[in-house]
């Protein structure tokens, strides 16, 4: 799975954040859906037009963002 298969980010759309396939549903959605203990397929029947790959590659990408990021490091 490449990420830019499902994960497009366009600047008119969705104020340029991350989206699932060009669609209106962002990344933060479906992660925010995730942490709210929703189940794939509490998720998948909400949006009907979302596929189980869609939501393979929030987690992905959430993963990719949060691994990527340097967090500075106050010493006690």
């Amino acid at each position: 799975m490449e990420l830019s298969d499902r994960i497009t980010i366009e600047p008119g759309k969705m104020g340029g954040r991350p989206c699932i396939r060009g669609l209106r549903i962002t990344v933060g959605t479906i992660m925010g859906l995730l942490a709210a203990k929703r189940t794939r397929e509490e998720i998948l029947a909400l949006y009907p037009y979302l596929e189980d790959e869609d939501i393979k590659a929030a987690l992905h990408y959430a993963t990719w963002l949060a691994s990527d990021q340097e967090l500075p490091i106050k010493r006690a």
